[in-house]
């Protein structure tokens, strides 16, 4: 993923539409950013708003979530928005958290939820 800043887009299944809306939203900040995705919300981010430059990855439980690692990893992914739902149990919580502690080591900012997203924006326009 040469040139270009990147924007990782990730929502738990309950959050999926809080995702799609965000994106509908704040469109005109996004177009942009290159954005990689996990499949299922990268797919509702393209329903939502399909002018986004988004680029969709495995589902988060088949890999997709350790896909957007790697890209943390490599310096290619530059902020991460991350919608979490702390209320459902999730099977590859492991996965999850492995995700969130790369953005950390890497020091990305990232949003956990709608109001730290919207905070995080201004950054986003620059």
């Amino acid at each position: 993923m040469a040139g270009g800043k990147c924007l990782a887009l990730i929502a738990h299944d309950q959050k999926k539409d809080d995702m799609a809306d965000f994106a509908r939203a704040h469109r005109d900040v996004l177009s942009r950013w290159k954005i990689v995705a996990t499949g299922t919300t990268g797919g509702r981010v393209l329903d939502a708003a399909p002018d986004l430059n988004v680029t969709r990855l495995k589902s988060g439980p088949l890999g997709g979530d350790q896909q957007i690692g790697a890209l943390i990893s490599t310096g290619e992914v530059d902020a991460l928005i991350f919608f979490v739902d702390p209320l459902t149990p999730m099977p590859h919580d492991v996965d999850v958290k492995a995700l969130m502690r790369l953005a950390i080591v890497y020091d990305i900012p990232m949003a956990l939820n709608h109001a730290t997203a919207i905070k995080l924006l201004p950054t986003l326009e620059a």
